[in-house]
């Protein structure tokens, strides 16, 4: 998606050769012409599914899960980090490590939002080891829902967490795929279809 690549080049930073801040526009301020195209992004790409839910987690899946649920036409819930006194009933809920923060959490979605029969999209911001991802597909699993599909602004793909979501039989859309973000450098990953431009 050129729109995203261009915004997370004119204003991502490199923190490391595993670290992009896009604090900017995506997972702290947040873009709402950007967002707008992503969800529509997400929309065409999993339209052909059937989806009656969106099925994110806090904070930073919120915005791009909800314009891809907005576009899809249905409703979005998102996983708790943290547990709310009035979320006490009917709990479903999943650990989840996060490789930002270096830190555990138990997420939990109320399994009167989630149930069997829904046909559930999972929408984060980053993947990188996949361990948000797998926790938000435990949870909708315990809740008896179908997954799917999963989709992923950005893809660190130089780390395991796409690979080990495809492998587990996950269809998986990353709208962007950072190949390498060696010497404070962001390179792409190319598409298959870039690839057969090319070549």
């Amino acid at each position: 998606m050129e729109l995203l690549k261009k915004k997370m080049i004119e204003e991502g930073a490199v923190l490391s050769n595993h670290v992009l801040k896009v604090d900017s526009f995506l997972n702290h301020g947040v873009d709402p012409v950007l967002m707008d195209a992503v969800g529509k992004e997400f929309a065409k790409r999993f339209k052909d599914q059937a989806i009656t839910k969106v099925l994110t987690i806090e904070s930073s899946g919120i915005a791009p899960g909800l314009m891809a649920a907005l576009t899809l036409g249905v409703p979005m819930v998102f996983a708790r980090k943290r547990r709310s006194l009035t979320q006490s009933e009917d709990l479903v809920t999943a650990k989840v490590y996060s490789f930002t923060k270096q830190e555990e959490n138990t997420i939990s979605v109320s399994g009167k939002y989630i149930h069997g029969g829904d046909n559930i999209l999972i929408i984060d911001d980053f993947l990188a080891n996949g361990q948000a991802a797998l926790g938000l597909v435990e949870l909708a699993e315990k809740a008896g829902a179908n997954i799917a599909g999963i989709g992923i602004v950005i893809e660190k793909s130089f780390q395991d967490g796409g690979r080990l979501l495809r492998e587990k039989g996950f269809r998986v859309e990353s709208l962007a795929e950072i190949e390498s973000l060696e010497d404070g450098i962001i390179s792409f990953k190319q598409s298959k279809a870039e690839e057969a431009a090319h070549s």
